[in-house]
């Protein structure tokens, strides 16, 4: 970070008002940084702490985004810490889902994080310091079946943030990248409905976590804390990109089992559709 920990870091959160970025927001202002939240609403959602600015900012829209930035410059004269980490989930397999949903997870998840660091790099710059930290996925990382819209675009933020580490560490400009894998969270509330029986699945992987929004955000303050380039919030998640790395036979088959139960979990799905409607 910028600044050394509770110290009145100026910190900017994208998607603020619920999920990891409202628990990001709880524990950024309890240990006494000053805090913008930012979503959708026109107004602030009443579980916002005490002394938390907030802003609506949809961060698809570029004006949105020069409005964030004038208002920080005037209220604090600059920022510490952008934390691009709106975003929506996403499942469904390659002949289901249209390239308008491709264009709409495209347009919030990637985007959305590309326009917030456009935005404020010349600000960072400007200032010789700053900290971007963008909200990926494991998914990012490795890559399960029937997910291909949002590994992909996980994936790219990976690739942005590791991108923006180097080109922009010259100018004292620090970058992480968090990717926790499933937790309980209302991410699933924003499954489009394309896919039905697969975003089922991944709603059912969601709900079942035992980690907590707050139990990722304890542990992406730790890692950005510590300077990580990619903050890795879980065992699981962990688990996997080893397994990826070091044993990627087992990597391959565990990712084709995974498929072939979605398969039948389909087909068993649309069987008993059928059975219903005859």
């Amino acid at each position: 970070m910028t600044r050394p920990t509770g110290t009145g870091r100026r910190v900017l959160v994208t998607g603020g008002a619920s999920g990891l970025g409202a628990a990001l927001v709880r524990a950024l202002a309890a240990r006494g940084d000053r805090v913008i939240a930012t979503d959708l609403a026109e107004h602030a959602p009443d579980t916002l702490p005490e002394g938390v600015g907030y802003l609506r900012l949809d961060v698809t829209r570029d004006e949105d985004w020069a409005s964030a930035l004038d208002h920080v410059e005037h209220t604090w004269g600059g920022l510490d810490v952008l934390v691009n980490n709106a975003g929506v989930a996403a499942g469904g397999r390659i002949d289901v889902l249209t390239v308008e949903d491709w264009r709409w997870i495209t347009e919030i998840n990637l985007f959305g994080v590309v326009r917030g660091c456009r935005t404020f790099t010349p600000l960072f710059k400007r200032q010789g310091s700053g900290h971007i930290v963008n909200t990926a996925s494991a998914a990012g990382l490795v890559h399960p079946p029937v997910m291909s819209s949002y590994n992909a675009v996980k994936a790219a933020v990976v690739a942005l943030s590791e991108t923006l580490t180097h080109e922009l560490g010259p100018y004292g400009i620090t970058t992480s990248v968090v990717c926790p894998t499933f937790f309980r969270t209302n991410l699933a509330s924003s499954l489009s409905g394309r896919d039905p029986e697969v975003e089922a699945f991944a709603a059912r992987l969601i709900n079942r976590s035992k980690l907590t929004a707050d139990d990722i955000a304890a542990e992406v303050l730790k890692g950005v804390d510590r300077g990580r380039p990619v903050v890795l919030t879980d065992r699981a998640g962990r688990l996997a990109l080893r397994t990826k790395r070091l044993m990627r036979p087992l990597y391959d088959r565990t990712m084709r089992r995974m498929a072939e139960g979605v398969r039948r979990r389909v087909e068993r799905d649309q069987k008993n559709t059928t059975e219903k409607q005859s």
